[in-house]
């Protein structure tokens, strides 16, 4: 992959994971009991997914990408990418779990919404991203 490539599936994955939160925090405050027959419903499971995918192997990506960009000194960076990759699988096992239940209510997404987990990821990627911007 070029350097440019690299540089926009990061940007995508970013995106990805925001606009699911932003959706879930919409789809939190309708009071559905389940996601099942409502259009609202597949796409809360779409986005769920999508971000799941987004997260995959998301610390290996970040560190072949900064190291790819030859960041110096490496130190901060790859301490700092530590910190993402662990809240990247925080929110990913907190993701599946919700996916994995036969009905998405609106309480559940909110309490996931509302996970630890999931807010220090959107954080770190809050700040790492806007580190990126001046070295890509």
């Amino acid at each position: 992959m070029s350097a440019a490539e690299v540089s926009e599936e990061l940007h995508s994955r970013i995106n990805t994971i925001e606009e699911a939160y932003e959706f879930m925090l919409a789809y939190a405050s309708q009071g559905l009991s389940s996601d099942q027959d409502s259009d609202t419903g597949r796409q809360a499971r779409e986005y769920l997914h999508r971000c799941d995918t987004a997260l995959n192997n998301f610390g290996e990506f970040l560190t072949r990408f900064t190291e790819g960009l030859g960041l110096e000194p490496a130190a901060p960076y790859l301490a700092f990418i530590a910190v993402i990759d662990r809240d990247a699988r925080d929110a990913q096992s907190a993701l599946q779990l919700v996916l994995a239940q036969p009905a998405i209510s609106s309480q559940l997404v909110d309490n996931l919404n509302a996970s630890i987990h999931l807010r220090a990821l959107l954080t770190d990627l809050f700040l790492i991203d806007e580190v990126l911007k001046g070295h890509r």
